[in-house]
């Protein structure tokens, strides 16, 4: 029989999300740095992200925040742009959704910034979206 030489398995190695619940302080940007939303996530610890100065980058999540915080689309992160790489970025932090609230509400994010939602689309607020239904008048109903 094999003896057990480890110290535990996959939930040893996940740890505890003790930080989650505390307020932290809200972090700016500083140069070299900018903040972006996440457009899609591709595997392998990476995603693309759409940047505010209108440039779409391949971000690579680093490796104290991989399966440590989950990033989806949609999410504002701040990333750290690479002097040698235009088109590449490092993710640095995650915002939470009342920080990107805040960021928004201070000027640091632009106005047609959509946030709380999980895709980024090409969605105005002219489209309609739940045109799916059907109205019945009262004569209808009365029939049915």
């Amino acid at each position: 029989m094999p003896k057990n030489k480890g110290k535990g398995g996959k939930n040893r190695k996940r740890g505890k999300n003790e930080a989650d619940d505390e307020k932290r302080e809200l972090i700016f940007k500083e140069d070299g740095q900018e903040y972006a939303q996440v457009l899609r996530m591709l595997g392998n610890g990476r995603c693309e992200a759409m940047c505010i100065d209108g440039t779409k980058r391949l971000c690579h999540i680093r490796g104290k925040m991989h399966k440590k915080v989950w990033i989806a689309a949609g999410d504002i992160v701040l990333v750290g742009l690479r002097d040698y790489q235009d088109d590449k970025a490092d993710v640095i932090l995650k915002y939470m959704s009342d920080e990107a609230r805040l960021l928004k509400a201070y000027g640091e994010l632009p106005d047609n910034t959509r946030l709380n939602e999980g895709i980024v689309g090409d969605l105005d607020e002219d489209d309609d979206v739940g045109d799916d239904y059907v109205e019945f008048e009262d004569e209808d109903i009365d029939r049915i």
